[in-house]
C-alpha cells in the first residue's frame, strides 16, 4: 500500500510483532513522551501477544504503525485488524449489524486500543504533534484503502480529541467512574467527606465482611507466588463463568506480567477460616490505580465491594495514589465515592452512507451522555461543605 501522508523525512513501517520494533525503541519513545501508563509498556503488550491472548488466532492481528527517523523510533500507533468486537468496551455491535443487514462486511476493521483494557491512554505515540498527525493520517488512509470497513481509536486522552476531529473522525463520548484521593490520611477521613447516609452504608458493608470472619492480604507483584496467581486465575475464570462468558486472558499471561512488571501489580486476597475465598487484581503507576479483575469461589454479602473497592481505596490512601479507576461501567460505584468521568473515542467509517448515519446517532448519544452526567452529578455521594450533618463514627 502506498501512503501519501508520510513526510519524506520519515520512514514508515507496519509491525506485526513488537519484536520487530524492539523493547528499547518502544520504551524509549514512551519515556520521551512521559507515557508511564503501564498498559502501553512493551512488557504488557508483548505479554498479551506472546501468550496468545491477543493475536491473529483470537481475532486481534497486530499491525502497529511505526515512524522512524533514521534508526530512531519517533512515532508508534498500536493498531489491530479485528475480526469481531469482543474485548473493546466501546460497543459497536449495532453498527456491525447494520452493515450485515445491507449486505456489507463490517469485519475486518481496524482498532487502536489496549486489548481487553478500558483505560485511557495515548494512541498516536509521537515525539511531536507533526508525527501524531502523520500517524493518524496513515491510519485514515489504511481505513479508506477498501480493505477495512472502519477504524476505531478507543479511550483517547481529551487533549488528543481535536487531532482526530480535525482529521475527519467522528468523536464518541462515554462514562466511567473514578475515585479521587484528596490527600486522605486514612479510610475514616475519606468517609467523613461523604453524606451521612453513604458513610453509614459503607461502614455497615465493611462490618458485615468482618463479622463473617473475612480478612485480607495485600500482595505486591514481587511477593506474589505462582500459587497466588493460580488462585487468582481460578477466581477470574469463575467470574466469566457466572456471566456465561469465556475469559479473555490465560494463566500464562498473568504469570508473565507477575514476573516481568511486579512493581505495577497488587493482588488483594480475601481469606476465611484460613482458606482463600476471593481475589482482585490491581495495576498501578505513580498517579493511578486501575481495578482490573475480581472473582470469588463463593458469594458472601458485601465481599465484592470490600475486595474490589474498599481495599483498593485503602491502598490508594496508603501509597498516596491520586486516582482509582474502577473499570468500565457501574453506577453502583457512585454510592461508594466514585464520580463520573467522560471518556472519548474516535471512529472513521469508510462508507459515507454509514458514516452519516453513525454521525447522527453519535450526536443524539452525546446529548444523552451529557444529560446522564449532569443527573449523576446531582446525586453526588459527597457532603456539601455547608452541611451540618456529621457522619456517624460507628
Amino acid at each position: 500500500m502506498e501512503l501519501t501522508s508520510i513526510n519524506q523525512h520519515y520512514r514508515m513501517g507496519i509491525a506485526t510483532s513488537l519484536s520487530e520494533i524492539g523493547r528499547d525503541q518502544w520504551d524509549t519513545l514512551l519515556q520521551s513522551q512521559l507515557q508511564r501508563n503501564p498498559f502501553l509498556s512493551y512488557t504488557f503488550l508483548d505479554a498479551l501477544h506472546e501468550t496468545h491472548c491477543a493475536c491473529k488466532a483470537t481475532g486481534w492481528q497486530p499491525c502497529f504503525i511505526t515512524l522512524w527517523d533514521d534508526d530512531n523510533l519517533v512515532g508508534a500507533y498500536p493498531l489491530y485488524q479485528k475480526m469481531h468486537s469482543y474485548g473493546e468496551y466501546v460497543f459497536d455491535w449495532a453498527w456491525a449489524d447494520a452493515y450485515q443487514r445491507y449486505g456489507f462486511s463490517y469485519y475486518p476493521k481496524l482498532l487502536s486500543a489496549i486489548p481487553f483494557t478500558p483505560v485511557t491512554g495515548c494512541r498516536a505515540i509521537a515525539r511531536n504533534t507533526e508525527v501524531q498527525e502523520i500517524l493518524i493520517a496513515i491510519q485514515k488512509e489504511m481505513t479508506l484503502s477498501d480493505q477495512f470497513s472502519s477504524c476505531h481509536t478507543l479511550f483517547l486522552p481529551q487533549a488528543d480529541v481535536d487531532l482526530y476531529r480535525d482529521a475527519g473522525f467522528l468523536i464518541r463520548t462515554g462514562v466511567q467512574f473514578h475515585w479521587k484521593n484528596q490527600n486522605y490520611h486514612d479510610f475514616d477521613e475519606f468517609l467523613t467527606t461523604l453524606s451521612a447516609k453513604k458513610s453509614k452504608n459503607i461502614r455497615a458493608e465493611r462490618r458485615k465482611v468482618r463479622e463473617q470472619g473475612i480478612s485480607f492480604s495485600h500482595i505486591s507483584g514481587s511477593d506474589a507466588s505462582d500459587d497466588d496467581w493460580h488462585f487468582f486465575k481460578k477466581c477470574y475464570d469463575l467470574t466469566y463463568a457466572n456471566h456465561r462468558s469465556t475469559p479473555y486472558l490465560n494463566l500464562a499471561f498473568f504469570l508473565r506480567i507477575g514476573k516481568e512488571m511486579p512493581d505495577n501489580i497488587f493482588l488483594i486476597v480475601a481469606v476465611k477460616d484460613g482458606e482463600k475465598i476471593a481475589a482482585s487484581l490491581l495495576i498501578y503507576d505513580e498517579e493511578r490505580l486501575y481495578g482490573r479483575y475480581w472473582g470469588c469461589l463463593q458469594s458472601y454479602p458485601c465481599l465484592h465491594f470490600e475486595t474490589a473497592y474498599y481495599q483498593a481505596i485503602e491502598l490508594c490512601i496508603r501509597k498516596k495514589i491520586n486516582i482509582f479507576e474502577g473499570g468500565a461501567q457501574g453506577e453502583h460505584k457512585i454510592a461508594r465515592g466514585f464520580l463520573p468521568e467522560k471518556t472519548w473515542s474516535a471512529h472513521l467509517l469508510a462508507r459515507p452512507e454509514f458514516s452519516d448515519a453513525v454521525a447522527q446517532f453519535l450526536n443524539r448519544e452525546t446529548n444523552g451522555v451529557e444529560l446522564y452526567i449532569d443527573e449523576l452529578n446531582q446525586h453526588t455521594p459527597y457532603r456539601n461543605p455547608t452541611d451540618k450533618d456529621t457522619p456517624p463514627t460507628v
